[in-house]
């Protein structure tokens, strides 16, 4: 399906309303993205429908509902390349999915063990692996980025070592929108005996993505970012990283047998999925990205890069501000920072004039450190963006500015 972004927009019935007295432009998609009208009918359809819980009905409902949360986690499986379904474990968002592989490999961990990660990491990529700090003794080592926010990987090789146990590093920087060589990180990480988590939170909606090519042993994704809903996520691990790793959280499902004095788990996906799970959720999720799919990839990242450009572009004129990563094949990510001037107070004068972007430390504030900066505003395009909006993001930009220098 080749892109008309006015026929597309018509399927996101918020952009329909105003703010503020300005028709809403929405460019805080890094942070969470609009949901299409079918994402939203696959959910009140479920629940209006053929509601019930999963797995363990053998009604009609429990069966229906069943299929259908099973089919989105084919679709997810397909969506990442992943060799089968039971590859792919739903959590409630990217950050859950990576506290359980940090939770689960933390028995595996022994004092001194060391733990690459980069600067440019979202808090939920970091925290997790403080945990194993605190509580295993393990020894975090910190991969800084280049002048153009790509990541270093001459210190990246240097830091791999004997005591390598783990590298966990985004695909797509939330901050930077810098892209790493992925396939390149999990090479060289295998190389050194260590196993390799891919943050794809912000990646998965602006790249093809193919776990079996970058040959990583876990991949994150969430739903919001990919025009889905809140409340879910995925994580892909391969067959025997799955079964190396120790349960999250117990409960219904992830048992097989559970008596006085013992008790066996169920096998992967159920093993790490606890309790009643995001059901409506997932399929909402399954609903997004097979919405997604519809169009060309290659289109979808064309249109982005454009809009990126004009921003990009219009931005470099302006004396004071700095824009954070220009590292080549970046995504639509724009993030800046203007001499006198605080970041929220950019984004409140924006937001008068219907502009949404995000400000402040963005859960990356060792990045932030890094940039000698507090915070950026930030500016992050989706698929139902357009050039006017662009523009009118500049023109509010420089009133903005106007008023507070």
């Amino acid at each position: 399906m080749a892109l008309n972004i006015d026929q597309i927009r018509q399927q996101f019935p918020i952009l329909r309303r105003e703010v503020n007295g300005h028709p809403l432009v929405y460019l805080d998609n890094a942070a969470s993205a609009q949901k299409p009208e079918a994402v939203l009918k696959a959910m009140t359809g479920q629940a209006s429908h053929a509601y019930a819980n999963v797995h363990r009905g053998l009604h009609t409902l429990a069966n229906e509902t069943t299929e259908a949360f099973e089919n989105a986690r084919a679709v997810v499986q397909r969506f990442i390349n992943a060799p089968a379904p039971e590859n792919i474990i739903f959590t409630k968002g990217g950050t859950e999915a990576m506290n359980l592989v940090a939770s689960g490999i933390g028995q595996q961990i022994q004092s001194g063990d060391e733990i690459v990660l980069s600067v440019m990491e979202h808090h939920s990529n970091i925290v997790p692996w403080h945990f194993l700090r605190e509580r295993y003794g393990a020894v975090l080592k910190w991969v800084p980025v280049l002048e153009d926010g790509s990541l270093d990987m001459q210190a990246y090789q240097d830091v791999l070592s004997e005591r390598t146990k783990f590298v966990s590093v985004t695909h797509m920087s939330n901050v930077l929108g810098t892209v790493t060589d992925a396939a390149r990180i999990v090479r060289l990480a295998h190389d050194a005996g260590a196993q390799v988590l891919l943050d794809g939170c912000q990646a998965g909606v602006h790249l093809d993505i193919d776990v079996e090519a970058l040959g990583c042993d876990f991949y994150v994704l969430t739903g919001h970012k990919i025009y889905g809903p809140t409340g879910i996520g995925a994580l892909y691990g391969t067959a025997e990283a799955l079964d190396r790793l120790a349960p999250y959280q117990g409960g219904g499902e992830m048992i097989e047998i559970v008596e006085q004095d013992r008790v066996t788990y169920n096998e992967a996906p159920h093993k790490f999925e606890a309790g009643t799970p995001p059901i409506l959720e997932a399929i909402g999720l399954g609903a997004a990205i097979d919405w997604l799919c519809a169009f060309d990839f290659e289109e979808i990242t064309e249109h982005e890069d454009r809009l990126y450009r004009r921003a990009f572009d219009a931005l470099s004129g302006i004396n004071g501000l700095r824009m954070h990563g220009q590292a080549s094949g970046k995504g639509p990510v724009l993030s800046f920072s203007a001499d006198g001037i605080h970041p929220h107070d950019i984004a409140q004068l924006l937001d008068r004039y219907g502009i949404a972007v995000r400000a402040g430390h963005h859960c990356a504030q060792p990045l932030m450190t890094h940039l000698g900066v507090s915070a950026t505003a930030r500016a992050s395009f989706g698929i139902y963006n357009t050039v006017e909006e662009v523009d009118a993001f500049i023109d509010a930009l420089h009133k903005a500015r106007s008023m507070l220098l």
